[in-house]
């Protein structure tokens, strides 16, 4: 038996932020994992810190999470290889231009700043991309990092400030306890709290449920490559706007891939396989944005299980039902990006009982009634068989 003022329940990106910024303003917390920390989709998503084509209601969490980002290496004693290597969106016909100039203008009324780059200076200044390209926008503020060392790097700064980290305990039940709860383990822990923090990522709906809230949420993961390392050329992360081709080449060499349609994962049986032909398409898709990559050799292949919302919006907030029950999951493949800005927004919400960003649009209530399924939904998965739920 243990008690704590929060407990986290999930050791991702959102479990592990979540556990640091509370501790950094005081506050005991234990941090509950299934498995290892960053695991799961935390841990072998593509790396991305895109701003540009957000969600126009994301904005104001997102470019908090940046300025966090921008800061990790001060903030937890570690890089996690960040580097700010800019964004370059491109389109290979006028109805993608049109949409790159939609994202532009959103990031711009947000105070990005975005350049706009033609046929000639794409040509100009990165001769090795395709011919069919006919546009670009570019972000300079855009980055990448490894996902791969960032959850346990976060976990242990955590650690350093008092946090307790469980691994390889599932949580199988969470009960109201007077003003507070209790949470019980599957290796006989048992922790009194007084708030939770819903961090599971595809598995965070059994703790929702419990409280008699719900929302249409599945699994699936974006298909992903790597090639054997090569001359290092690319700086920028480089995304068809059509999200068909996203690449970017680490300094080692490698080219790292990931491209729609995302494939469905097994949250029941841990796995997210990807079909070959996922990975054949996904190659021809690459060379024909980057030609000089044809010759390149894929060394391996992985996706990963993450939860997926019919309006590809997350849900982030205090429970509609449950006072001290926070929820943090569906992030729907953008978790990578804002997860420090929802980690100091849950220790906000917690500590003082509000937050200056803006999170109304992920509200879990919103799925009280129907909500409006989004067309990225269609466009990034294969064929769904009804709203929300691919086959």
């Amino acid at each position: 038996m243990k008690t704590a003022q929060v407990v986290i329940v999930g050791g991702g990106l959102i479990g592990t932020w979540s556990a640091f910024f509370l501790a950094k303003r005081g506050f005991q917390a234990i941090l509950i994992e299934k498995g290892v920390v960053g695991a799961q989709s935390s841990g072998v998503n593509f790396g991305n810190l895109r701003l540009q084509g957000r969600y126009p209601g994301q904005y104001p969490l997102s470019l908090r999470s940046q300025a966090i980002w921008e800061e990790i290496g001060s903030l937890i004693g570690d890089s996690c290889e960040f580097e700010k290597t800019g964004h370059l969106y491109v389109a290979t016909n006028e109805a993608e231009q049109e949409k790159l100039e939609q994202h532009a203008r959103v990031a711009e009324g947000h105070g990005l700043v975005i350049e706009r780059i033609d046929r000639t200076g794409l040509r100009r200044r990165w001769p090795w991309l395709g011919e069919e390209l006919q546009a670009a926008t570019y972000s300079a503020r855009d980055a990448t990092a490894n996902p791969r060392l960032v959850s346990p790097a976060v976990a242990r700064a955590a650690q350093r400030l008092g946090v307790e980290i469980v691994e390889h305990a599932c949580v199988h039940r969470v009960r109201k306890n007077g003003d507070g709860f209790t949470i019980e383990t599957d290796t006989g822990l048992t922790v009194n709290c007084a708030a939770v923090v819903n961090a599971a990522g595809a598995w965070a709906l059994s703790i929702a449920e419990a409280f008699g809230e719900t929302a249409p949420m599945f699994a699936a993961g974006p298909p992903q490559f790597v090639t054997e390392p090569i001359p290092y050329r690319v700086v920028p992360s480089v995304q068809a706007v059509s999200g068909s081709v996203i690449f970017r080449q680490i300094p080692r060499g490698n080219v790292i891939f990931a491209g729609y349609p995302r494939t469905v994962a097994d949250p029941v049986l841990n796995r997210a396989p990807v079909p070959p032909q996922k990975t054949l398409n996904g190659m021809r898709n690459l060379v024909r944005i980057a030609p000089f990559l044809k010759s390149a050799q894929v060394i391996r292949v992985w996706s990963g299980i993450e939860g997926y919302l019919p309006d590809m919006l997350p849900v982030i907030g205090e429970s509609e039902t449950t006072p001290g029950l926070f929820h943090a999951f569906g992030f729907c493949g953008h978790g990578f990006q804002v997860g420090p800005g929802v980690g100091a927004v849950l220790a906000d919400l917690i500590v003082d009982g509000r937050t200056d960003t803006s999170i109304a649009p992920f509200s879990i209530k919103r799925f009280e009634n129907d909500v409006q399924v989004s067309e990225k939904l269609a466009h990034e998965f294969d064929a769904p068989a009804s709203p929300g739920r691919p086959e």
